[in-house]
């Protein structure tokens, strides 16, 4: 079934679904989450939401924004290095473009007040999307992960301990359990 998945999936496919995402969100790579989320999961049915959990993490583990690392593990999970390249090209084109004409004309309009205004106004619909998929994501975790991640943030935020510490140790305690897991499934 997932092969046939795969197979079925095309870079153009994930051009044109990375491309929507691109234009229609505003606010970064965290705004972006849902958009993917509904697109890949809802809409596409490309990935498990497990799988995308998993996909999630790894974005956020590796360097560089996680719109642009979830769209490369996407698309390459579906259709492998010409996936990565198109998913990525679709996020990307639209966000260069539109920075790019706003850097041309941000300066004739920079103090007008509807412009203001309209940045203004954005702020609280890029936070709810930044919550959205935070409370969406947490409802496939368990009281149990969901009570490690606040243990780890408030440790970061009032210890000042780097978060790269968690990542490390999760990594570790994650290929552990795995190890453990798999060599009890063998007996």
């Amino acid at each position: 079934m997932e092969n046939e998945k795969r197979q079925g999936v095309m870079w153009w496919q994930l051009f044109t679904s990375f491309f929507k995402i691109g234009v229609f969100t505003f606010g970064g790579g965290y705004a972006m989450i849902p958009l993917i989320e509904r697109e890949v999961i809802d809409r596409r049915g490309w990935v498990e939401r497990q799988q995308f959990l998993e996909l999630l993490t790894l974005a956020q583990s590796a360097p560089g924004p996680i719109s642009l690392n979830t769209s490369v593990f996407v698309g390459y999970r579906m259709d492998g290095y010409r996936g990565a390249f198109a998913s990525i090209l679709g996020v990307v084109i639209p966000s260069f473009v539109i920075i790019l004409l706003i850097a041309m004309f941000f300066t004739e309009i920079r103090h007008n007040h509807v412009v203001e205004a309209a940045f203004k106004g954005m702020r609280p619909a890029v936070v709810a999307l930044i919550v959205a998929p935070i409370m969406g994501l947490a409802k496939g975790m368990g009281w149990k992960r969901i009570l490690l991640a606040l243990v780890a943030a408030v440790v970061v935020w009032k210890l000042s301990v780097s978060p790269i510490l968690f990542i490390l140790l999760g990594a570790v305690g994650g290929i552990l359990w795995t190890f453990l897991h798999t060599k009890r499934e063998k007996r």
